[in-house]
């Protein structure tokens, strides 16, 4: 078996889901059928807390909704396996922009012309 000449370069043009995920809840079925317009479920998720990323259904990355125009994005705030090497990123050091523009690419279908001045 002999690796790729270009290594694993032929990867990169493959198509991924990124997810970003709220919360949960476990909930009993006849609490599910009683849902109903305007009900309100409270997910395990405080307000202040990062989101867990996901490509394809494993975690990659934690980080924070933005808001561009009418459209929700994602800004990376610290990637798996990094938070024991690196402080998270805070509002006056925004997380590498390249990697933040294309999270909120994949994740919105379009490309963000920039994430400054964005609400947090």
């Amino acid at each position: 078996m002999s690796i790729h000449p270009r290594g694993f370069d032929f990867l990169k043009d493959v198509d991924v889901r990124l997810s970003v995920e709220l919360g949960h809840i476990d909930m009993k079925l006849k609490d599910v059928l009683s849902l109903g317009e305007e009900s309100v479920v409270m997910l395990d998720r405080l307000t202040d807390e990062l989101l867990d990323v996901m490509v394809n259904g494993k975690a990659i990355a934690k980080g924070e909704i933005v808001a561009q125009g009418n459209r929700f994005g994602l800004r990376i705030v610290e990637l798996a396996g990094t938070e024991d090497q690196a402080a998270p990123a805070s509002p006056d050091m925004p997380a590498t922009p390249d990697l933040a523009a294309a999270a909120t690419a994949n994740a919105t279908g379009t490309a963000p012309t920039s994430a400054e001045g964005a609400p947090r």
